[in-house]
């Protein structure tokens, strides 16, 4: 039998003032935001020689750099999530 997927709890919905107003009074708001789809900043540090081939490589794609970088990690891991669903 198989099983089946968990389903996704979706965030409360509420009003940008009514969440203002909480947020405000020190009150948690986390019921209310969708952590899945949060974005977050990273920040890495790399030799130089690294940043010139990434600048080379994003000048003759025609993106930037910040996103050469988010492309080649999303495509590793893909690759990734793809070789451990064969595993399985």
């Amino acid at each position: 039998m198989k099983k089946k997927a968990p389903t996704k709890k979706m965030p409360k919905s509420i009003t940008a003032e009514e969440l203002d107003r909480r947020f405000d009074n020190g009150e948690s708001i986390m019921e209310y935001l969708d952590m899945d789809n949060a974005t977050f900043r990273v920040n890495v540090d790399f030799p130089a020689w690294s940043v010139s081939e990434l600048d080379r490589e994003s000048n003759r794609l025609g993106v930037s750099r910040q996103a050469l970088i988010k492309l080649w990690i999303v495509e590793r891991l893909d690759l990734l999530a793809k070789s451990r669903k064969k595993v399985v």
